[in-house]
């Protein structure tokens, strides 16, 4: 690996990390209602203003031990863990769309943006739906109208999953598949059984990946994910079939998955998916 792709990473990985620090902030602040830049960040316990040598990404918490410099008390661990999750998934989705690292092309680092915003916000819906049953409108909804323009505006680059046409369906039938067995569901067992979230969520996924292979491969994955784990977590729990189960944080693994090796995977898990090298749709 020569010294221009050594660098490229070094920049995209950094890049990944500054921005979980980022959504760390959202992932805190936006269940609350409080706005996302203002004030600075502070100590949840001590309330003192954290310095900007404190806030370095990853480092800072390995620096300080885990604990406030001001007050000794413990620094949550879901911070390094998105911001290292999210500097990893950066690095991931550019090599997913950049070819040559030494003569990337414009359209290839478009894709890469467009792309690493739509998977830094599935990391966001996640930790917050896991938190607080919650996948905020702000995400989902603003990233539709966003995700189609992206869309058109780099659908001639090799290897993105979907067209403009493709992205509108993919919107509509995502929503719409997941809105329609909600209703089912409701009328079945009297009560609902996932939230407009997930429904606003799947429409968010169909856009910037299609409605097909994709959309078949993350409701496979993600309800079966969902099912294991919730399976496992009735037995150690001891609850009943009433468990409460975020399934936000699901649709989000299935998608990256899909974004990511899809093209690979999408014929085992999806009979009816064609085995091609390209999932472009036109």
């Amino acid at each position: 690996m020569g010294f221009v792709a050594i660098y490229a990473n070094a920049v995209v990985l950094v890049f990944g990390a500054i921005l979980g620090s980022f959504l760390n902030v959202v992932i805190v602040r936006w269940p609350k209602e409080e706005s996302i830049v203002r004030p600075r960040s502070a100590c949840p316990r001590c309330g003192r203003l954290i310095a900007w040598y404190d806030n370095i990404p990853i480092l800072s918490f390995l620096l300080l031990r885990a604990r406030c410099r001001h007050c000794g008390q413990p620094i949550s661990w879901r911070y390094p863990l998105v911001e290292g999750l999210t500097a990893v998934l950066s690095l991931l989705v550019f090599h997913r769309f950049v070819g040559d690292v030494t003569h990337m092309k414009p359209g290839e680092v478009g894709a890469y943006l467009l792309y690493f915003g739509f998977v830094a916000g599935l990391v966001a819906i996640t930790f917050i739906d896991l938190e607080h049953y919650l996948i905020p409108d702000v995400i989902t909804l603003t990233s539709i109208p966003v995700g189609i323009l992206g869309v058109w505006a780099v659908q001639d680059v090799p290897g993105v999953p979907t067209g403009v046409r493709g992205s509108v369906i993919g919107a509509l039938v995502g929503g719409g598949s997941l809105y329609l067995l909600r209703l089912v569901y409701q009328l079945i067992r009297k009560h609902e059984g996932m939230g407009l979230g997930d429904v606003k969520m799947l429409a968010m996924i169909g856009t910037f990946l299609g409605p097909h292979p994709a959309l078949v491969f993350v409701i496979f994955v993600s309800s079966f994910l969902g099912s294991v784990v919730g399976i496992v977590m009735m037995v150690l729990r001891g609850k009943g079939l009433k468990f409460a189960l975020p399934f936000g944080p699901f649709l989000a693994v299935g998608a990256i998955v899909y974004l990511l090796w899809g093209y690979r995977l999408a014929a085992m898990f999806v009979p009816v998916a064609p085995v091609v090298r390209s999932i472009s749709i036109q």
